[in-house]
C-alpha cells in the first residue's frame, strides 16, 4: 500500500516539464533535516504530488511516483555544487535523495489558494500557517480528495 507525499520545486530550478523530459530523475538538493527524514521513509511506488513553489501562482501540477528509495545525495560532497555541505562525505552522508518519475501532469495547476479554501483539506500540512517544508506527507484521504477534484473551476 503506497504512502502519499508532496514535494515542492521551484519551476525555474526543476519543473514538472523537466521531469517529463528527463524521465526518472533524482530529487536532490534537499537541505532540511525533517524533509530529508521524510524522504528516507519513502518507498518505491509511493505517490507524490509535484508542487511548483516560489512562483505565481504556486500549486500542484501533477503526480509522480517514487522509483528508488533514499540513497546518499552526492551533490552534498561536490564542492562545485550549490548543495555542497562540508560536513557530508561519501563515508558519512548527511543528505539523501529519492528518484521519481511522472505519473500524470494535470491539465491545469491547482493553486495553493484553492487548496486553502477547501474545508476537506483544513488539516493538510501544506495549508497550515508556517508550513514551509519542501517534502511532506499527505494523508490518503487528502490525496484522494485532491485527485477527485483536479478539475477545479
Amino acid at each position: 500500500m503506497p504512502n502519499y507525499w508532496l514535494m515542492k520545486s521551484e519551476p525555474d530550478a526543476f519543473s514538472i516539464d523537466d521531469l517529463i523530459r528527463q524521465g526518472a530523475s533524482p530529487w536532490d538538493g534537499v537541505r532540511n533535516y525533517q524533509a530529508r527524514n521524510f524522504m528516507k521513509e519513502m518507498q518505491v511506488d509511493d505517490l507524490v504530488f509535484f508542487y511548483h513553489s516560489s512562483c505565481k501562482p504556486a500549486g500542484i501540477v501533477g503526480i509522480a511516483k517514487v522509483t528508488r528509495c533514499a540513497y546518499p545525495d552526492h551533490t552534498s560532497w561536490d564542492p562545485s555544487s550549490a548543495y555542497f555541505d562540508l560536513k557530508s562525505t561519501p563515508e558519512s552522508p548527511r543528505w539523501f535523495m529519492v528518484d521519481i518519475e511522472l505519473v500524470e501532469k494535470f491539465p491545469a495547476l491547482i493553486p495553493l489558494s484553492t487548496l486553502k479554501q477547501d474545508p476537506a483539506l483544513a488539516e493538510m500540512l501544506l495549508v497550515k500557517k508556517g508550513s514551509r517544508l519542501s517534502v511532506m506527507p499527505i494523508q490518503k484521504n487528502e490525496f484522494q480528495h485532491i485527485i477527485s477534484t483536479t478539475h477545479y473551476a
